[in-house]
């Protein structure tokens, strides 16, 4: 598996206004939006290109641009939906499917409960999570996917742990993995340390 973690003095200055517990839902939102654009960057590099001619308003001239299908966008419900707005806007002829799943906290394993997805053999499909924990739950999505046709899969999170990193590795070795930061551990109730909380709670000022 390749994973891939930024080190970037304007993705790590928006991460600590994310972790602040003082930063607010508002602000919250836009950073989390923020560090998705960022982090972009070094995915779409793995987008094809085409060369096609192009009228200046001067002469002509060669230029590069995306070719096939864009990427099929997958938020992991529900703090997932916040990373897939800026990418829509940059991506706006993308299919987005949806996949929803809730963390039982004794067992701390995933309970499906939505499962909407668009066809996505032969093209990239981008999984957006903000938060990579013990990994079941986004492994338990990655299997949806692959179930259901998607092959060139590469995740999105924000802050990861090394026990959902170790998981990921282990269970699905072909997904790409970028993250903005890899933090310390997990507490004793499956918490990312030093984390930022809930990112859904803290998107959507809930508790």
């Amino acid at each position: 598996m390749k994973t891939y973690v930024y080190n970037h003095p304007l993705i790590s200055d928006k991460l600590a206004r994310l972790r602040d517990k003082n930063t607010d839902v508002a602000t919250f939102r836009q950073l989390v939006e923020e560090v998705t654009v960022l982090m972009l960057y070094e995915v779409a590099k793995t987008l094809p290109t085409k060369s096609v001619t192009i009228e200046t308003p001067l002469t002509t001239t060669e230029c590069q641009v995306l070719a096939g299908p864009p990427p099929v966008l997958v938020p992991i419900l529900r703090a997932g939906l916040a990373m897939a707005e800026p990418l829509i806007k940059l991506f706006p002829d993308s299919p987005v499917g949806h996949v929803g799943l809730a963390r039982n906290h004794e067992t701390l394993e995933p309970v499906r409960y939505l499962v909407k997805l668009p066809p996505m053999a032969d093209r990239p499909v981008w999984v957006l999570d903000p938060m990579l924990a013990t990994g079941g739950s986004i492994c338990e999505a990655l299997g949806i996917l692959k179930e259901n046709g998607a092959a060139n899969i590469s995740l999105f999170s924000i802050i990861a742990a090394p026990e959902g990193v170790k998981r990921l590795e282990r269970e699905h070795p072909d997904v790409r993995l970028f993250v903005a930061v890899l933090d310390e551990r997990l507490n004793d109730k499956g918490y990312i340390l030093p984390g930022l909380g809930d990112a859904g709670d803290r998107l959507y000022g809930t508790e």
